[in-house]
């Protein structure tokens, strides 16, 4: 196994992320299982997952979760849920088809609704839990052409609320982590995309316009996301509940 680094102890603790095949969701899996949580990788990418999962020692879970009705009556164990699957469409709003829209709602609000539904009546009986959202800059702020993705990033930060208040006296806490431009194939493609509807070269894009309003002038590394998320499962956050970690390199100080 891979991944061990200083932080909580999660030994005993069951985490389930979804996602987790590559990027963010990885690392993010890669550091719980170094705190000796046992992971459960949730992809629906199954080849993915299962490498994923072999490598850290976990076990992987293969669900679409654009498939919601299918996730209304799961159930799921879990002392930690980090519900981080997404994708990314670029488009002007006029052009934006409506059954991608819907489709990137359903994955990226529905879902992490249903999950944290699932795993929430176990967390309330053991007195203890952590649910964490992978939202983004783009929950906090907006930008051109990301419609759906932007929409479904600030739903989510008023569910993780909701769910604060409800599980606030039930030793649950439901939080936010929202970065900026991370280095993950989700961002490389978007680099081609905005390339295309800008008109510049790809190396620009990263400077002139993922970039442009961020003052620290590189992409956040997925490690980096991955810490935020093992300090948000640590004692250390106890009282840090219904709120936003941003890892956004000063793009929301501006």
């Amino acid at each position: 196994m891979t991944g061990a680094s200083a932080g909580p102890d999660l030994s005993g603790r069951r985490a389930v992320v979804t996602g987790a095949a590559s990027g963010i969701g990885a690392a993010v899996a890669t550091r719980l299982a170094g705190l000796g949580a046992h992971v459960v990788v949730c992809d629906v990418d199954a080849e993915g997952a299962a490498q994923t999962a072999g490598r850290i020692g976990g076990e992987a879970l293969v669900l679409d979760l654009s498939r919601t009705a299918e996730l209304a009556g799961l159930t799921l164990d879990a002392d930690i849920l980090v519900n981080n699957a997404g994708v990314q469409h670029v488009a002007p709003v006029e052009e934006f088809a409506p059954e991608r829209f819907a489709f990137m709602l359903r994955l990226m609000l529905e879902a992490p609704f249903l999950l944290s539904r699932a795993v929430l009546p176990g967390m309330y009986e053991r007195g203890w839990g952590r649910i964490i959202h992978m939202s983004s800059i783009h929950g906090l702020r907006a930008s051109a052409y990301k419609s759906a993705y932007v929409s479904a990033k600030h739903g989510l930060l008023g569910l993780s609320k909701v769910i604060a208040l409800e599980g606030a006296d039930k030793g649950v806490t439901s939080n936010c982590v929202c970065p900026g431009y991370v280095r993950t194939p989700l961002v490389e493609k978007q680099l081609a995309d905005q390339a295309a509807l800008h008109g510049l070269a790809a190396d620009q894009v990263v400077s002139d316009v993922l970039l442009a309003r961020s003052a620290v002038k590189r992409l956040v590394e997925p490690e980096e996301v991955a810490g935020a998320v093992s300090f948000l499962c640590g004692p250390e956050a106890a009282s840090v509940t219904g709120t936003e970690l941003v890892l956004d390199g000063g793009w929301s100080a501006a």
